[in-house]
């Protein structure tokens, strides 16, 4: 089945209304893991997530639902959540009108960013689960094992470099995080910002989320911290925003081998091999930054 007729024929079953009484208007950009479509029914707009191959390795749906509960009176993620179904994924909301910054210029929205992040981090609120940042990293990496691909030798020559100063950051203090803060999963409303895809919330050092909104240019991670701090930051902090940056590039470079190996490369016409080593690449670049400090 195609994804136009799953999308109408699971909103036919939400809304309890005729397939022809759908119409699918977009696909959303941004995102390499989930098909998130824009809807009308009845008139009325709406947008639909097809979660991509194999999703469930990576993503626990309940954890998903209750950080969605969690965050709600913060009014930060546009409250849009209308039902999730656990088993496949697929989620259906409110279509918030505005534009990902995804197609526009992060570095113009540092302070309204910044204000979102601040309202996560500041509520103390505290998730069930921990986002648990090198337990996942061994989770990735027996999944990469688990579909027969064999680490590069300079993936660990990087990780275990980069190991040295896991008990430090480690032992950061946490709060409820996004995990996943890059400019994509921002959306401007207009008169602020709303934080959408929050597959992996949990308990995590404040400065995984800035390091995430570094995700295509890490001069915007460099850029948001010292807004996000009120003053210039420390060269400790410098090394520790650089060194989350750096883990998450070891991080997705695991799923990235992991999409490879299930066929993504060709269903996607992305190149996940390729994707994979670039991450080696800027992993060895970003952790020459860090120990320079």
């Amino acid at each position: 089945m195609n994804h136009h007729s799953i999308v109408k024929e699971q909103l036919a079953k939400h809304f309890q209304t005729h397939e022809d009484h759908i119409l699918v208007l977009d696909r959303l950009k941004g995102g390499m893991s989930n098909s998130n479509y824009v809807v009308s029914v009845h008139g009325k707009k709406y947008t639909f997530r097809i979660p991509g191959k194999n999703a469930d390795v990576f993503v626990d749906r309940d954890v998903e639902r209750q950080t969605l509960e969690l965050v709600a009176p913060l009014h930060i993620d546009g409250n849009a959540m209308l039902h999730l179904e656990l088993d496949t994924g697929y989620k259906v909301s409110s279509y918030i009108e505005g534009e990902s910054l995804i197609s526009k210029n992060p570095a113009d929205y540092y302070e309204e960013a910044a204000l979102v992040l601040h309202k996560l981090h500041d509520s103390k609120l505290r998730a069930k689960n921990d986002y648990a940042s090198f337990e996942r990293l061994a989770r990735y990496e027996r999944l990469v094992t688990s579909v027969g691909l064999s680490h590069d030798p300079s993936y660990f020559d990087i990780r275990d470099r980069f190991f040295a100063f896991k008990d430090w950051l480690h032992s950061m203090p946490t709060t409820l995080c996004h995990n996943d803060s890059q400019p994509s999963n921002f959306i401007d409303i207009g008169d602020g910002l709303v934080l959408v895809d929050w597959e992996f919330g949990g308990n995590n050092d404040p400065f995984y989320d800035i390091a995430c909104y570094g995700n295509f240019d890490f001069n915007l991670a460099l850029g948001l911290l010292p807004v996000y701090l009120d003053r210039e930051p420390t060269k400790l902090e410098i090394k520790r925003l650089t060194l989350w940056r750096t883990f998450q590039c070891l991080q997705w470079h695991n799923v990235a081998l992991y999409k490879e190996a299930i066929g993504l490369s060709q269903e996607l016409h992305l190149d996940f091999l390729q994707i994979a080593k670039n991450y080696i690449a800027k992993a060895n670049a970003l952790f020459a930054q860090a120990t320079a400090l």
